[in-house]
């Protein structure tokens, strides 16, 4: 088997228990299709379907996939922009048992032609457009099926037989790791521990049939895809809005227009709506939830979106490998706003343990282990880095530092591989990047550890200035000025119009220390 298995015995707890239902991802389409079939299941800039029009569609394209020769079992990459015809696209292939690996639309030739080598992919699909031809181009001879989206999606009808449903047990689609740089791991999901994910998520965030979620970020991610996202908006009968873009001008529109109760963003984005709200005073009606996940957002940011937005924000914190926190909406505002939340799932287990593998005192920052019904026991192909990445009784190292509170809560305190070392002193970078974020003329900044002789590191500020201009002097000045301890004080500050981005949209820390190094 290319992917680690969770053990019977847990996973025959699991099943006993209704934890898995042994239902396919596909099958809530179908049911909705059944129950309420004129509601609207999702809207884009090309028109809406609703969910008994979705389902057509879904079937259609299954078929036209099984007529080109993909197969239950076969394994798909699929790259595309939010839309309808993805949502049609991914479902198809869940419903005919095709694993699709969930590509973003900025990968290209190294990551495609990977994950299809990696995989022994039958199928590349993508938007057609020429970029993505050029893609096409050089993986045709080793992946027997190429097609458009807009072809695999297309309206119609057809006789042929599908197959019968996957079931809960079976590989239902391949995640990409969240690395920071590099070619991302694939995280095999099933369809019992994916869908349970996507209920849990749900009934903590109290998805119902009125429930309008706008997908801003690329969908393929597994925040905007399962958190509870889209997959969790469909699970409750929900309406989806795809917007094509994140920016303020796409989505403020979007949200006036069809009434999105809820949305998720990462904080830099989630920074740049709320000066754009600001700015146009503008404060919509029917924004309920704001999520906001990715990376940690700043105590201050989070207390702004209320007074702006008129909605609740909500923290998201996990891993497309498995484990997501939430803060809950009845949580007070001081954890609401300087917590990550806390674990979706009574079944979800967590260790902060420090570097022997140790528990930590309660409130002592250490290294986060989880384990449970919906985070993977390990790596698809890749036992040598699984070796590393999971301790002998199944625990996943996720590389995030925490503390944990009385309550369950997380606090993120940073990445165990995103840290300076200056002399001695350990400066964590997300710290020290939330309070450049405060300043009014920084947009986005992030810290890297510069090589020194005498230090061994430095650390440098790499900023983005949000228009006007600002100086290292004063951006030195400012960070004083919050008290922090004189070592954190980066020791250069540098200014870029943007920072460079890895093909899963992490800041590419890597590129930035090769550059300034020099």
């Amino acid at each position: 088997m290319p992917f680690t298995p969770w053990p019977d015995d847990i996973a025959e707890r699991y099943r006993r228990e209704g934890i898995w239902s042994g239902a396919g991802l596909a099958d809530m389409l179908a049911d909705h299709a059944k129950s309420r079939p004129e509601g609207i299941a999702v809207v884009d800039v090309t028109g809406r379907l609703s969910y008994a029009e979705l389902a057509d569609r879904v079937e259609a394209a299954a078929a036209r996939l099984l007529t080109v020769g993909l197969e239950p079992g076969d394994i798909a990459v699929v790259q595309s922009h939010n839309g309808i015809d993805y949502l049609v696209v991914l479902f198809a292939l869940l419903r005919l048992g095709v694993v699709p690996v969930c590509a973003l639309p900025a990968h290209r030739e190294a990551e495609i032609g990977y994950f299809c080598r990696h995989t022994d992919a039958a199928a590349y699909l993508h938007p057609g457009e020429p970029v993505h031809e050029g893609i096409a181009a050089s993986v045709r001879g080793t992946v027997p099926v190429i097609m458009t989206i807009e072809l695999a999606a297309a309206p119609g009808t057809s006789t042929v037989e599908l197959p019968p449903r996957p079931v809960g047990g079976e590989l239902a689609l391949l995640q990409l790791s969240g690395g920071s740089t590099g070619v991302p791991k694939l995280i095999p999901r099933t369809h019992d521990d994916y869908l349970y994910s996507v209920r849990i998520a749900a009934e903590v965030c109290e998805l119902d049939q009125s429930t309008v979620y706008l997908c801003a970020l690329p969908v393929a991610h597994n925040f905007p895809l399962s958190s509870p996202g889209i997959l969790g908006v469909l699970w409750a009968g929900g309406t989806v809005v795809m917007a094509a873009d994140p920016s303020p001008d796409t989505c403020f529109r979007l949200i006036d227009d069809t009434g999105v109760t809820m949305t998720a963003l990462v904080p830099a984005l989630a920074l740049v709506w709320l000066r754009a709200a600001r700015q146009r005073d503008w404060k919509p009606q029917s924004l309920r939830v704001l999520q906001v996940g990715g990376a940690r957002l700043d105590a201050a940011a989070a207390a702004e979106v209320f007074p702006v937005l008129g909605a609740r924000v909500q923290q998201v914190f996990g891993m497309a490998e498995g484990l997501v926190c939430y803060t809950r909406y009845d949580d007070d505002d001081e954890l609401n706003h300087t917590t990550q939340g806390r674990p979706a799932s009574q079944w979800d287990e967590v260790r902060v343990v420090d570097d022997d593998d140790q528990p930590v005192a309660a409130g002592v920052p250490g290294h986060l282990l989880t384990r449970g019904p919906y985070t993977i026991r390990g790596y698809y192909r890749a036992p040598a880095h699984n070796e590393v990445a999971f301790t002998v009784d199944g625990f996943y190292r996720t590389g995030d530092l925490v503390r944990q509170g009385p309550s369950g809560h997380l606090t993120v305190t940073g990445r165990v591989k995103d840290q300076i070392n200056r002399g001695g002193e350990k400066i964590a970078a997300t710290e020290i990047e939330e309070r450049l974020r405060r300043h009014p003329g920084i947009a986005d900044a992030a810290v890297i550890a510069i090589p020194d002789p005498d230090l061994g590191e430095r650390a440098c500020a790499v900023c983005v200035a949000d228009g006007g201009d600002v100086t290292a002097k004063q951006v030195r000045g400012f960070l004083r000025g919050q008290g922090i301890a004189a070592y954190k004080i980066p020791d250069l500050v540098r200014f870029v119009e943007q920072l460079p981005k890895t093909p899963v949209g992490k800041v590419d820390k890597q590129r930035l220390a090769a550059g300034f190094a020099r």
